[in-house]
């Protein structure tokens, strides 16, 4: 698993490729806490790019969640079988706005 950090507009993205799973879900959440402590405006979690999203890589956007707080809004990126499905089974989809396409997230935040 990888991530990347960059601006776009007036979001903070972090992008993840690979596998979030067990092993690799400390990195994310140290990614996330990194991002979050500039205390961004809003934090857009890409996962476009994700091709397994385990139960501990969604634990570590439900904490980034609460880290988060009143502060920083957070937008995911979640398109296809391997993010998008799991995030609407477990109804993460309630929690966080989760859209198709970086573009869209962007602009919604931008709307708000």
């Amino acid at each position: 698993m990888t991530t990347s950090v960059s601006v776009q507009d007036e979001a903070t993205v972090l992008t993840v490729a690979g596998e979030v799973d067990l092993a690799t879900a400390p990195a994310l959440e140290t990614a996330i806490e990194t991002t979050l402590a500039a205390a961004p405006t809003a934090l857009i979690i890409d996962l476009s790019q994700v091709s397994f999203l385990a139960s501990a890589g969604m634990a570590a956007l439900v904490a980034a969640h609460q880290r988060a707080g009143g502060s920083t809004r957070i937008a995911v990126v979640a398109d296809g079988p391997a993010t998008s499905r799991q995030l609407r089974m477990t109804n993460l989809d309630q929690v966080f706005a989760v859209h198709s396409t970086l573009a869209e997230a962007v602009a919604a935040l931008r709307a708000h």
